[in-house]
């Protein structure tokens, strides 16, 4: 790491770490009954007018909603995201500050029914009231003053960003939060951790383009807008829009430079769908924007990421620069980090890091689901397509992860311990065991064998119902702080929201995270 600057929210994460049966309840009600609940749970598309609307109304009301919810007189709400039920229940996500500074930890989530009755979930339960003054010690270099909240007492501290590059090549942005008082560090995570064109991985495809001048370029102006650079082994800057005279795009092979760009605009092209199509969502950050993509990053660079400062994903051309990151769950995984932040936060570090790295592989491998490409069968296996150890074998596996030799199957009170990467583990565990059951199952010609923890046998809900539950529980119930205990209590709100609370669906949530030893 080699400089400092003034701090960003968090922004970006890599696709890469540097016994008793169990009883299934009869679902009640008729499925027209739970189409219509499910229907009405549902998230309304909003354009990005009326989204920017709807934040401009909870801003104007947010002082009398922070005394409606018990806020003390130094604290402020800001409004950040607003989601409409089709019933008319409203979700208000809000920043917290208190004298004025960022209260970190302070976000939560302030549910409304078209009566009028209000519940929130908080990120922190604490009274936001620190003892000691304000600042007593001189700030670090570049750092900002803020309330520390997020793993205790609140107090008053100083974030700085310090930035330089990993040992892998990976863009560093480490957040370091120390007591103003005694300068003690109080937490620290890293931002960016270890993310018609014949395409490596997905075969022929259909691209969304652009004329440009008597050429053509990688402009989808369906989907927002999104663009694909070359940043030709760069590792900074925005690089060179992809350009072409006849529209075709790409060879199928590593050594054509567009080859990668096809990849990868795809990639974009069908998360942006499955956004759309599946969970009613304009675009990752709901408000109708593109991200765009950035393909040849570094030099055999074996990783690919995140990065919400430029609201964009960039990708490495893996070993040798012969396996682009640009495989379709791979796509997914790093446009859903971007998904992340514009919802619940969730603290990239200990079990909340866990859930926002399973979050990205689970949207992932539903987008690779939901494409249905002959070329690329959807599968729960992550990266299985670019051969990131050189052996053949997937980076991560959602049936067992135990089986990448690092990976966590269950919850235990070191699961926090672990790298994201592998402390993700126990919720793609989870996800898998939902959406499939346990024991031996072959789906798309794959073969998986669940276990659990305690013997138990689950049966799956099925994988569309597993992913709108989870997507739920992320954009309306989880915060920045969110633990695995947190996230079964966040899915089951969704999953009674949704289906219920008497049903199957309800049944089975929970019995999946009994599964993983989140009780």
């Amino acid at each position: 790491m080699s400089s400092s600057r003034t701090p960003r929210t968090l922004r970006a994460a890599a696709i890469v770490a540097s016994a008793a049966m169990v009883a299934i309840a009869v679902q009640t009600g008729s499925a027209s009954a739970s189409a219509e609940r499910e229907a009405g749970a549902t998230a309304l598309t909003l354009s990005a007018g009326a989204r920017a609307q709807a934040i401009g109304e909870a801003q104007n009301a947010a002082a009398d909603t922070a005394r409606a919810i018990g806020l003390a007189g130094d604290e402020r709400l800001v409004a950040r995201d607003v989601i409409k039920d089709a019933d008319g229940t409203v979700h208000t996500r809000y920043e917290r500050t208190y004298q004025g500074l960022p209260v970190l930890g302070g976000d939560l989530v302030v549910h409304q029914k078209k009566d009028g009755s209000r519940k929130t979930d908080k990120a922190v339960e604490a009274k936001i009231a620190p003892a000691a003054a304000r600042s007593t010690l001189r700030a670090p270099a570049g750092a900002r003053q803020v309330v520390w909240a997020a793993t205790g007492k609140p107090v008053f501290a100083y974030e700085a960003v310090v930035t330089g590059t990993q040992h892998d090549g990976t863009p560093s942005e480490r957040h370091v939060i120390t007591d103003a008082a005694t300068g003690a560090e109080l937490y620290s995570y890293e931002a960016i951790d270890t993310g018609v064109g014949t395409s490596e991985y997905s075969g022929t495809v259909t691209l969304g383009t652009a004329p440009s001048g008597s050429a053509f370029s990688l402009t989808d102006t369906a989907r927002g807008g999104h663009k694909t650079y070359d940043l030709n082994g760069g590792t900074s800057g925005t690089g060179t829009l992809f350009t072409d005279a006849d529209d075709k795009w790409g060879d199928g092979t590593p050594s054509n430079r567009q080859t990668a760009a096809v990849d990868a605009h795809y990639g974009a092209a069908v998360t942006w769908d499955f956004y759309k199509s599946e969970l009613g969502r304009n675009g990752i950050a709901g408000d109708g924007r593109a991200a765009y993509s950035r393909v040849h990053y570094g030099n055999a660079y074996v990783n690919a990421f995140w990065d919400d400062s430029c609201f964009c994903m960039t990708y490495g051309d893996g070993q040798n620069n012969q396996k682009p990151l640009t495989a379709l769950d791979v796509a997914g995984h790093e446009m859903s980090h971007g998904l992340t932040a514009a919802t619940a936060k969730l603290n990239y570090s200990r079990e909340s890091g866990g859930l926002n790295e399973a979050t990205s592989d689970i949207f992932g491998t539903s987008v690779e689901f939901f494409a249905n490409n002959a070329s690329d069968p959807g599968d729960y296996l992550i990266g299985e397509k670019i051969d990131i150890r050189g052996n053949g074998s997937p980076l991560r596996y959602m049936d067992k992860p135990s089986k990448d030799g690092a990976s966590a199957d269950y919850w235990s009170k070191t699961v926090g311990r672990l790298d994201v990467h592998n402390s993700s583990g126990v919720a793609n565990h989870f996800f898998y065991l939902l959406s499939e059951g346990s024991g031996a199952k072959t789906v798309n010609g794959v073969a998986y064998n669940s276990p659990t923890y305690d013997g138990s046998t689950v049966a799956g809900i099925g994988r569309t119902k597993a992913y709108k539950i989870w997507y739920k529980a992320l954009s309306t119930y989880m915060t920045s702080t969110t633990d695995y205990a947190g996230a079964r209590v966040a899915t089951l709100k969704a999953t009674a929201d949704l289906y219920g609370s008497t049903g199957v669906e309800y049944q089975q949530v929970a019995a999946a995270w009994t599964a993983v030893n989140v009780k």
